[in-house]
């Protein structure tokens, strides 16, 4: 389909929501002494500096029907007059471009979206569908990550998706019957989908999780991000 020139990067935005140093330890704290966010004017910078560079037909250009894909550094309002000419399109030097952004339920539990069924499919809704389709007049949009993760299914607060690795003490028995796991994940399946639609496609992460949530302590919820997992267990709606 294309590249993405970074995945993630790291903002002003969501360097503060994430709180990245206690939530991702430095290995060697004095080599990231000094550590932080990206602005998103030097990110807009170094975005046409390198799909300059990717198109350069000197250095074996990426051809025109390859798309160059960006990250929104998880503020999508930032990009609509990214890339723009005088007359608010698209300016003819950039074709087909692409605008990359994650949007996770954990992600929406550290903007105040309530850990609750019903506040899941309201956030998704009213916030996640109609920020899709607005960008969608800028840019085609794809969620090249999302996931059915929540910490409902999990039976605690993960606080953002942390899990053991982070220090969290994950749930050692189960909170929710079987049938109970199938509707929470069914319901907040059936609203995502409803709201990537409104953009160019989306990405399910992941295919395959390694880890072994049934018998290693700490894990119970996070089979969801497997999406073999999910179909198996009758999660996800499977498309004919």
């Amino acid at each position: 389909m294309g590249i993405e020139i970074i995945n993630e990067p790291n903002t002003t935005t969501s360097w503060p929501m994430m709180n990245v140093t206690e939530r991702y330890k430095a290995v060697d704290p004095e080599l990231a002494e000094g550590t932080g966010p990206i602005g998103f004017d030097w990110l807009k910078d170094f975005y046409v500096t390198a799909y300059h560079r990717l198109r350069d037909a000197d250095k074996g250009a990426l051809p025109a029907d390859k798309a160059v894909v960006f990250h929104d550094g998880f503020d999508i309002e930032q990009w609509k007059d990214f890339m723009r000419g005088d007359d608010g399109k698209l300016a003819p030097e950039f074709e087909n471009v692409v605008l990359d952004t994650h949007q996770y339920l954990m992600t929406a539990e550290m903007m105040g979206c309530p850990q609750t069924v019903e506040g899941y499919d309201d956030f998704v809704r009213n916030t996640y569908a109609p920020m899709i389709a607005e960008i969608s007049e800028y840019f085609p949009v794809i969620v090249g990550e999302w996931c059915l993760f929540n910490s409902v299914g999990c039976g605690v607060d993960t606080h953002g998706g942390q899990s053991v690795l982070n220090g969290e003490e994950g749930a050692q028995v189960e909170t929710l019957t079987a049938e109970q796991k199938r509707s929470l994940y069914q319901g907040v399946a059936e609203s995502q989908l409803a709201a990537w639609s409104k953009g160019s496609g989306f990405y399910y992460w992941n295919y395959k999780l390694l880890t072994d949530t049934v018998n290693t302590p700490g894990w119970i919820g996070w089979d969801a991000w497997d999406l073999g997992r999910c179909i198996a267990q009758d999660w996800f709606p499977v498309q004919k």
